[in-house]
């Protein structure tokens, strides 16, 4: 299995920036994908961003290209996504999803509320 904890998020004004951790354990080794996605109130979980974890590939939703960077530190098992210029609709709870050969994998989450 692998255990997924994210941190990072946290309340910032409108054009601010925020950084969020994504840190793996356990069977780390199987995983071929970490991507992150959000939920908003009343609104379904969305895809943000994604990264191979050789780091090869990367892809992003539209509504976060050119603010958005993912990234990862392979030696530190950690996935990043940096947030810049900050709107009210990023507001929502950020997740980190690990895809392996056999399952996949959730975090618990972190709130990201931008205000404007």
């Amino acid at each position: 299995q692998v255990q997924l904890v994210e941190s990072g998020g946290g309340l910032v004004q409108a054009g601010g920036s925020l950084r969020l951790s994504c840190a793996a354990s356990g069977r780390t080794f199987s995983t071929d994908y970490m991507r992150w996605y959000r939920q908003a109130p009343g609104k379904e979980r969305e895809f943000v961003a994604g990264i191979r974890w050789n780091g090869n590939s990367r892809s992003q939703a539209d509504s976060v290209k050119g603010r958005f960077t993912i990234s990862r530190d392979a030696a530190k098992n950690t996935v990043y996504l940096q947030m810049n210029s900050l709107k009210p609709e990023d507001t929502a709870i950020y997740y980190c999803r690990a895809t392996t050969p056999a399952s996949d994998y959730w975090g618990q989450g972190t709130q990201v509320t931008v205000s404007s």
